[in-house]
């Protein structure tokens, strides 16, 4: 259906309407918006709309949010929506919307939230949208390019930014906790920043996920954890993920000092060496960890069965020693569990049957032997497993 059609039998609705909403259906009417003028609220989400968005959205000079998120519209953002100059939240995401996020969104001084990703939305992140009042940006799966503008740096009250898989480049501004101290949600994935981890994450008491896996991110001087020793400090942290990067350096100890409620750490297919700190069971909260495809030594840390949440375990790919702790027979959530690759020796653990859960279970090439335990054997028979055993 097309956005509106004046010969519609809404096209007589109430000017004094001052709230419109039709979520989850594709069989509604369509409306005018020429006719609503004091209309502050047009919620439009989950539907099937076809069509541009109208520029004659601007006769609801009252509106103070739109949203049309999850429909099928196509064609560019209008400039004119940039006379909205009541609208503090404007949600275009998951559209086959095109061309350039309007730089006339920078006059929306009252614009709280934006969400425009899920399009095929291309060029740069506007410098006007450092004028705006913005505390939750999402622009993420787009194809927009260059870096992020220093501008952005004045939204001081920016809680969650969302700009993941796109074209974006350049290093992170160093101070990236300093200028935004309220962030909860950084969410910078699949992107080509390069350069260091800012330590000013710190400042971000409020931060509770990072994701900045699959970029460029690393040093010339190879200690590129060391912004763990501040990060420690964000109590609120939950998620945190930095897979596929070029970060060298040790796992610094104090990755156990993180905060009880951290439930994931994704690390996986960087330059990270050293062993991994035994301190790592008092992440009592942890259920995933995934240290895969890194240049790890050492021995799994014998407590690591202290970790009673985990339900993903992924050390693929290091080059650690020693057997496998007894003790990961405590981990009765595990799902999947990967210790390939490595240097492991000695016999495979009977405690790992109390691992009723498992999924994925895989050992091979290591350096194991002796015997699989038959009730292991009944575990593994209903797992995807992969032993080779030599002795």
């Amino acid at each position: 259906m097309d956005w509106w059609d004046p010969s519609h039998p809404t096209s007589g609705t109430s000017p004094f309407l001052e709230r419109l909403s039709c979520k989850t259906t594709a069989s509604m009417g369509k409306y005018p918006p020429n006719r609503l003028f004091r209309l502050r609220v047009l919620f439009l989400s989950n539907n099937s709309f076809q069509g541009t968005v109208p520029t004659n959205l601007t006769h609801c000079s009252e509106l103070r949010e739109l949203n049309v998120v999850d429909n099928k519209l196509e064609g560019k953002i209008p400039e004119e929506l940039g006379s909205l100059s009541k609208l503090r939240a404007l949600g275009l995401a998951n559209n086959n919307l095109t061309g350039r996020i309007p730089a006339s969104l920078g006059n929306l001084s009252s614009l709280t939230l934006l969400l425009v990703g899920y399009n095929n939305l291309k060029g740069s992140i506007p410098e006007e949208l450092g004028r705006t009042t913005i505390e939750r940006i999402q622009l993420g799966i787009d194809r927009l390019t260059s870096s992020i503008p220093t501008s952005l740096h004045n939204l001081s009250n920016m809680r969650d930014i969302e700009l993941g898989a796109n074209q974006l480049e350049g290093s992170l501004s160093l101070d990236i906790g300093v200028v935004f101290p309220h962030i909860r949600q950084l969410v910078l994935v699949e992107n080509r920043f390069t350069g260091p981890v800012p330590s000013s994450l710190s400042n971000a008491s409020m931060l509770e996920a990072i994701n900045m896996a699959l970029n460029q991110l690393g040093s010339v001087g190879g200690d590129d954890l060391s912004f763990i020793n501040s990060v420690v400090n964000c109590t609120q942290l939950r998620r945190m993920a930095f897979s596929h990067n070029f970060l060298k350096g040790p796992l610094v100890s104090t990755i156990a000092n993180f905060t009880t409620q951290l439930s994931w750490i994704d690390l996986e297919i960087n330059q990270i060496h050293g062993t991994i700190p035994s301190g790592i069971e008092n992440l009592v909260n942890l259920t995933y960890l995934d240290l895969v495809m890194n240049h790890l030594t050492g021995s799994i840390p014998p407590k690591i069965g202290k970790l009673h949440k985990m339900q993903a375990l992924g050390l693929l790919g290091n080059r650690l020693s020693g057997g496998i702790p007894s003790s990961i027979g405590n981990l009765t959530l595990l799902f999947n569990l990967d210790l390939s690759s490595n240097n492991l020796v000695a016999d495979v653990p009977s405690s790992l049957v109390a691992c009723q859960s498992l999924k994925y279970f895989t050992l091979s090439n290591n350096n194991l032997n002796g015997s699989i335990p038959n009730l292991l054997r009944n575990l593994m028979a209903g797992a995807m497993s992969s032993l080779r055993a030599q002795s």
